[in-house]
């Protein structure tokens, strides 16, 4: 009767034994998920920014690199503790005093904001008319959208220069169609980088778009207009308010990018356009002062980063009061 009850414990302690194991082993497995994108973000974004804000708090040297570090541990922590203590801002400070940098933020909020608007003017249309289309014609849909990204971005950009100029493939089909008597002016001003950002960043703005109609109940359209509802009616009340997740997601990927574009201001603005883009490249490469760009940089991250967070948080609060 021992041996038995014996048996019969231990038979019983092998699969608790095992699914004890099998929870850890899941717990572990949670965790791991949730740790790989925590440490992407400590790599490639945390790490970045803390190299970037050390260098802001530095000061400009004719050295290579181009300035003398704020803080090092070469004494130890008790010299790190007491060279944290007299850090300064200067450069942030600098950065109040030259209305160069306020012009080129505003200007840059400005351009992209604008670009940011046409691009979901032009894109949503695209993408509403993708989400009705057949299933079977999606796919190559899709494809087209995503066709761009095979070429190089710069490549691209250089194709509007030959597109834009007066001597241009725009001017001359206006000139031999008898639109215009003289070629229009487009190269180097605020339209052509509106065209630039727009053309560049278009796929963003409509692939979340697409995705956040696809999944639309297209019945509710149809009831609204058999209750009498007009088509625009329908689309303000219905459509629009159930797309605003992907009208949001695809402003930040247009907008976000295009703040602290460099490459469509240079090309196509000319040296005349002012933007926080060009303003880091000039500071970084022809003043050489890393000091007062890295400042840049992180009041443009942030500038960037915490509206984002707020929203992300007001948006988190809505959902769980929704509940």
């Amino acid at each position: 009767m021992a041996s038995a009850a014996v048996s019969a414990v231990a038979e019983t302690s092998e699969p608790a034994a095992s699914t004890g194991l099998a929870r850890v082993l899941q717990a572990v497995t949670g965790r791991l998920v949730i740790i790989v994108p925590y440490l992407w973000l400590l790599f490639f974004f945390l790490a970045p920014f803390v190299i970037v804000f050390k260098i802001s708090l530095s000061t400009t040297a004719i050295a290579m690199p181009p300035y003398t570090p704020a803080f090092s541990l070469d004494e130890g922590f008790a010299g790190l503790w007491s060279q944290l203590q007299e850090l300064n801002f200067d450069n942030y400070l600098w950065l109040t005093d030259d209305p160069l940098y306020l012009n080129a933020y505003l200007s840059s909020v400005w351009i992209a904001g604008v670009s940011t608007l046409l691009a979901l003017l032009v894109g949503y249309p695209i993408a509403y008319g993708m989400a009705r289309a057949p299933v079977s014609l999606r796919p190559t849909l899709l494809m087209l959208v995503i066709l761009p990204f095979w070429t190089s971005f710069l490549i691209r950009v250089y194709a509007w220069i030959g597109i834009l100029k007066p001597e241009g493939l725009l001017n001359q089909l206006l000139l031999g169609l008898g639109v215009i008597d003289t070629p229009l002016v487009i190269l180097n001003t605020h339209t052509a980088i509106f065209i630039g950002i727009v053309y560049s960043y278009l796929p963003f703005m409509i692939l979340p778009l697409y995705s956040s109609l696809e999944k639309m109940d297209y019945s509710l359209i149809e009831a609204a207009l058999d209750l009498g509802c007009r088509p625009i009616t329908a689309f303000w009340k219905i459509t629009f308010p159930l797309s605003l997740p992907g009208v949001i997601a695809g402003c930040m990927l247009v907008f976000i990018p295009a703040v602290g574009e460099f490459v469509i201001p240079d090309l196509l603005g000319g040296s005349q356009t002012l933007m926080i883009g060009k303003t880091l490249w000039n500071e970084f490469f022809a003043n050489r002062d890393w000091p007062v760009s890295s400042a840049v940089a992180v009041i443009l991250l942030l500038l960037l980063i915490v509206p984002i967070m707020i929203f992300q948080f007001a948006q988190a609060r809505a959902q769980e009061q929704g509940r």
